[in-house]
């Protein structure tokens, strides 16, 4: 067969593939893993009991703020990283100034704040349980959207893991926050965003293997 001939043959009966197709598979594994971390936290940890008051709803929010903004900038990335090309570094710029922000207010509640309270700051009585219970609540959505970018073709495994396990911890994080009473700024620094760093490794090292095409 002539290589005009096999060409014909392969581009025969070929139906063009619709744009929506990837967004909706990504967002439709977001949707199931967060869904699923959610069955799993109430399963594991129950409902929760106490109502927060006005003061540590505040905090609630900005950890749920801080997380939900993860998921949004990091999903946004997987949306391109997810088919051959370059990688747009305005998402990535999105998730470094996000934890950035965060940090920033942490240092200036540590300033305002007298020293001898910042032990109970740093660590509050669920620290343990952060390290423990965010990448473990991280796990299904994490294998979700790997399962989701295995259908594309992702030239950039590396990073494209390492966000994956991004977005999966910050679900996880988010999870957990709906159950746990809220603490303060620095405890966020370090028991959320420290368990969430810790996912975005996994997924960078994760990523080349499981990505491979």
């Amino acid at each position: 067969m002539k290589t005009d001939d096999l060409i014909n043959l392969l581009a025969t009966h070929t139906k063009p593939v619709k744009r929506t197709h990837l967004r909706n598979t990504i967002l439709a594994a977001v949707a199931a893993g967060a869904a699923a971390t959610l069955c799993l936290m109430l399963l594991t940890l129950g409902t929760p009991e106490a109502v927060p008051g006005s003061e540590d709803l505040a905090i609630k929010i900005v950890y749920l703020g801080l997380t939900f903004g993860l998921v949004v900038a990091g999903v946004s990335f997987l949306l391109k990283a997810a088919r051959p090309g370059k990688i747009l570094p305005k998402p990535l710029i999105i998730i470094a100034l996000l934890p950035l922000v965060v940090m920033v207010a942490a240092g200036a509640t540590l300033l305002s704040s007298h020293p001898s309270t910042w032990n109970a700051m740093l660590f509050g009585p669920q620290w343990v349980a952060c390290l423990l219970c965010i990448p473990f609540f991280a796990l299904l959505p994490f294998t979700a959207l790997i399962w989701a970018l295995r259908k594309e073709a992702p030239t950039s495994p590396g990073w494209t893991g390492a966000i994956a396990g991004l977005v999966a911890g910050a679900i996880g994080a988010a999870t957990f926050t709906l159950h746990q009473p809220s603490s303060s700024i620095p405890f966020m620094v370090l028991w959320y965003l420290g368990p969430i760093v810790f996912c975005t490794l996994i997924g960078a090292l994760l990523g080349p293997r499981l990505l491979r095409w």
